[in-house]
């Protein structure tokens, strides 16, 4: 099925093949009506506004489950460990132990006198953690927070 106009010299026969093109299309036409096939064509603008309005609601649906669930999993995580007899996050806060830093005194001697059966590197690295601190280094005057356990 050709749609190019033939190139003749005389001006009859471009005249008759114009006419074979045009009812070509014609028929085409009427047969994309009559089947429902018609070609939907997106601009480069309309595939951005399509995407875009597709993507707002799941944006919308994964940061209400990404807020809810971090929410959910921290009350869980307070109810199982009330249920099972542990410490909770509110009674860690109410439970520390405090201890102020003593001119010469390092993490270690303090790790000695707090849990003298315990593995001293152990209890650093948890008072390290507790408290945040960057390094083992501290200062007199410094006061830390003990782990529960000591």
């Amino acid at each position: 099925m050709s749609t190019a106009i033939g190139m003749t010299t005389g001006a009859r026969n471009g005249a008759l093949d114009l006419g074979v093109a045009v009812g070509q299309v014609r028929t085409q036409m009427r047969t994309q009506m009559r089947t429902g096939h018609t070609r939907l064509h997106l601009t480069r603008r309309g595939r951005v506004v399509f995407t875009t309005l597709a993507a707002i609601p799941l944006a919308a649906v994964a940061l209400a489950l990404a807020l809810n669930g971090g929410i959910a999993a921290a009350e869980g995580a307070n109810n199982v460990a009330t249920n099972s007899g542990a410490v909770t996050v509110a009674d860690v806060a109410t439970v520390f132990d405090y201890v102020t830093i003593q001119s010469g005194q390092s993490l270690w001697q303090l790790a000695e006198t707090i849990a003298p059966t315990s593995d001293p590197r152990d209890v650093i690295a948890e008072i390290v953690s507790l408290n945040q601190l960057p390094s083992e280094n501290v200062q007199p005057g410094q006061r830390l927070a003990l782990p529960v356990r000591f």
